[in-house]
């Protein structure tokens, strides 16, 4: 067992306990578990990809209203099981620059250990779980499920990212960009396949949606 891993899983299970927008608990165990598959293809240090796979949520402005509260309780926490300050960097240089959203404007150059978290991060967010929480997101916040008068917005910085579209655009602005940005090889893969899914569900749901079905 990885040290200090069962004392940071506790802790982020803790922190999402009663998250609703999908990056909740089970997202966190499923990035893990991919984070582990791309492993085997990668050398890279385990124990900093699996912490910033379990972590990478828990200080999200997405998630939280005190971002800053949230990142010294994570520093405390890894104080807490033992690891250094050049540890504590590497986690946050991984959790701080992997978000689509934070690579809009500026491509960061991220560790093998970070392009893995990201790769693991991003392969949740497509296929058929990609779909159900990018309507499971959606419906939280209030967004309309689809209007065709409404255009997928382009070239957006964060701020333009954040504001509320329609679920449906999510996927033409955000989802079926990432099978063309992952890092490994083992990544890519797996968003060949995730990418056809959502493809076939777009299908699908533009025909349902105009009475063609």
């Amino acid at each position: 067992m990885i040290e200090g891993l069962r004392q940071i899983r506790e802790f982020v299970e803790q922190q999402l306990e009663y998250e609703t927008t999908g990056h909740d608990y089970t997202h966190i165990e499923r990035v893990v578990k991919l984070a582990k598959l791309i492993l085997k293809g990668e050398e890279a240090d385990e124990r900093l990809v699996l912490i910033a796979a379990y972590l990478h949520d828990v200080s999200d402005d997405k998630v939280t209203t005190n971002p800053e509260e949230k990142r010294k309780a994570i520093t405390n926490k890894l104080k807490e099981i033992g690891s250094d300050d050049l540890f504590i960097k590497n986690v946050f240089e991984i959790i701080d620059n992997m978000s689509y959203s934070a690579n809009l404007k500026t491509h960061h150059k991220l560790s093998i250990e970070g392009q893995i978290v990201q790769d693991a991060d991003r392969l949740d967010a497509i296929g058929a779980i990609g779909i159900a929480r990018t309507f499971y997101f959606g419906g939280h916040f209030g967004e309309m499920m689809y209007n065709p008068k409404i255009m997928p917005r382009k070239d957006m910085n964060k701020a333009e990212y954040r504001k509320r579209g329609t679920v449906i655009n999510h996927f033409y602005e955000k989802l079926l960009k990432l099978k063309d940005q992952m890092n490994t090889e083992t990544a890519k893969k797996i968003a060949n396949h995730r990418q056809q899914v959502m493809l076939e569900f777009l299908s699908e749901f533009t025909d349902e949606w105009n009475g063609l079905k």
